[in-house]
């Protein structure tokens, strides 16, 4: 991609674009757990509930998610090194990047290993205390996931912030 110059300034308005899209991606998909999945799954008996996040636990493992969840974290490190000499603009970068690696921390560090114990409880009709397993997985979950919705919120909004000020610069 190429930058923008303004004024002799790299503006890096294509991948701030990108970076708020990927960003704006990962931010709705914990969204949508925290305002709708996890809701509807709260009904569930715990059988349902496990099977079902389970299937959600190895299905969302695909290209389109991957090629998001990490193009959320290069691509405002690619933008924050192509406008490194321009502070103001730098900073806002930088934040987004930074909540955004919050993000990557919470999922690799509370959900992916709350996703592995969930898989290692085995097949749901074989499991003898169903509701033990949902009580070690639910609200820890749940919690971790409104924790990165929250962080990936943020650096959207930082991240969109960065993209107005090259814009305003541009025009």
């Amino acid at each position: 991609m190429t930058t923008t110059r303004i004024q002799g300034r790299r503006t890096g308005s294509p991948l701030l674009i990108a970076a708020v899209l990927v960003s704006g991606l990962m931010a709705g998909v914990w969204f949508a757990y925290a305002t709708s999945v996890m809701g509807a799954l709260g009904r569930a008996d715990d059988r349902t509930f496990i099977s079902v996040m389970q299937d959600i636990n190895e299905v969302i493992q695909n290209p389109a998610f991957f090629l998001a969840l990490f193009g959320a974290l290069v691509l405002p490190a690619v933008a924050a090194w192509r406008v490194r000499g321009d502070r103001p603009l730098l900073r806002w970068v930088l934040a987004g990047l930074l909540l955004y690696v919050g993000v990557f921390v919470v999922t690799s560090g509370a959900s992916v290993p709350l996703n592995d114990q969930l898989a290692a409880a085995g097949d749901p009709a074989k499991i003898a205390s169903p509701g033990a397993v949902r009580e070690d997985f639910e609200d820890p979950w749940v919690l971790w996931n409104l924790v990165r919705c929250l962080l990936n919120v943020a650096a959207v909004v930082c991240l969109s912030r960065a993209l107005a000020i090259a814009g305003r610069r541009a025009a």
